[in-house]
């Protein structure tokens, strides 16, 4: 089973819509080194939530991982790496964080105790959590 991710995006830099047009992205600009790690984890079919920082503060939209991590042709530092991804589909409806920090066995996900980091796992509970919340549920 592919591993899962969450990419967090400044909209106003690139959001998923940006994606959904361009159909394909290289994820690059990643700095921290706990995200830089789960970056280098990430495989071709690996599937990732895509998270509106910012005023929005939600997850919006899926995407799949198309390429193996690779050094960040932009950064003259050897540890940057880089990944391609392309969209799958947006979210039926964005889920908030605020929804997000209420569930049960969710609050030891990087999303809620490390707010600053960009590019985090999915742990499945999270994953079935999101996917209920965007149905409405």
């Amino acid at each position: 089973m592919p591993a899962r991710w969450l990419l967090k995006t400044e909209p106003s830099t690139y959001a998923f819509e940006d994606l959904l047009r361009d159909g394909r992205t290289t994820w690059d600009g990643v700095g921290n080194a706990t995200a830089l790690l789960h970056l280098r984890a990430m495989k071709p079919g690996d599937e990732a939530l895509l998270y509106h920082t910012g005023s929005q503060r939600a997850v919006v939209g899926i995407a799949r991982v198309t390429s193996a991590p690779r050094p960040d042709p932009g950064a003259d530092d050897p540890r940057r790496v880089v990944v391609d991804i392309e969209p799958v589909r947006a979210l039926a409806r964005p889920v908030p964080l605020d929804a997000l920090k209420g569930l049960e066995g969710l609050a030891a996900w990087e999303l809620l105790r490390i707010p600053r980091l960009s590019v985090m796992p999915v742990p499945p509970a999270a994953w079935a959590a999101i996917r209920r919340l965007e149905q409405g549920g």
